[in-house]
């Protein structure tokens, strides 16, 4: 009866880190350029199935789970995607909110090197130099931007910054050939998978593009723009999370009868075993 409650045990905790990914979804429904991340699992049959449990859980492996060898049922993640759909675009008016319509994102420089953002508030230092909302540097393609405050700053959808009039800079946008080697790094930013390959590429604004479609021929598209005085809203849809977290718990309210429903039939047989005796 052992192999069901350990089956169950991971399908909970597999729920568990579910439930964690919807739960921060939900948290940053309101946060700028913020898009969904979701998972999926699939079942395996595992040596040792403890050793595979995504969070480690010092309560479960204080101890081994059981004395010898054995093989296990359980859900194992098969992948963590971020979905990197366009969000809706809002009007702020602030010439230094920015938005990406299309694919692609802005460079940023921080402590750790460089990093990759939706997220489009910036602002100026009292240097002049433009920042995101951590202070960290936004690049151009010749490094960091900075104003002066002599002018009125305009940015057209190619990403050319211009102060009274004066052009300042131009705004690095890029994209990659692999969505799938760009993860989350904290702070609304992104970092290259260590995982995964991808190779950064720059992009023309607006400019037509010559791409390959799914049935291998060439298709022609917009290369992204930059809107200024716009910022882009998570992609998050607060319905369909919704709906998502109410299955889990669903789920995660069965592994729960698993483990119950098998501890009274253990609990039963022990009973029977003692009275024949």
């Amino acid at each position: 009866m052992q192999e069901a409650i350990y089956s169950a045990v991971f399908g909970a905790l597999s729920s568990e880190h579910r439930m964690n990914i919807i739960s921060n979804n939900l948290a940053n429904v309101s946060t700028t350029g913020y898009k969904t991340d979701s998972v999926t699992f699939k079942d395996v049959f595992v040596p040792f199935a403890h050793d595979y449990i995504l969070d480690s859980k010092e309560h479960l492996r204080a101890k081994p789970l059981w004395p010898d060898a054995d093989v296990i049922a359980k859900p194992r993640l098969a992948e963590h995607k971020t979905d990197f759909a366009q969000g809706s675009l809002r009007k702020t008016g602030d010439p230094l909110d920015l938005a990406i319509q299309g694919d692609g994102f802005f460079k940023i420089l921080t402590p750790d090197g460089v990093r990759y953002t939706r997220n489009g508030h910036f602002n100026a230092m009292p240097n002049g130099q433009i920042v995101d909302s951590n202070g960290n540097p936004l690049l151009g393609t010749d490094g960091p931007i900075f104003l002066s405050g002599s002018g009125v700053v305009e940015i057209d959808p190619a990403g050319n910054v211009s102060e009274g009039g004066a052009q300042v800079g131009t705004i690095a946008l890029v994209r990659f050939d692999n969505p799938r080697g760009v993860i989350k790094d904290g702070q609304n930013l992104y970092k290259l998978s260590e995982d995964f390959e991808a190779n950064e590429m720059a992009v023309s604004p607006g400019m037509p593009e010559i791409t390959t479609g799914s049935d291998g021929t060439p298709q022609t598209r917009i290369s992204p723009v930059i809107q200024q005085g716009f910022l882009e809203s998570s992609n998050v849809e607060i319905v369909t999370e919704m709906v998502r977290m109410i299955e889990v718990n669903r789920v995660f309210e069965a592994y729960q009868k698993i483990m119950r429903g098998t501890q009274d039939m253990d609990s039963s047989l022990i009973k029977s075993m003692g009275k024949s005796v």
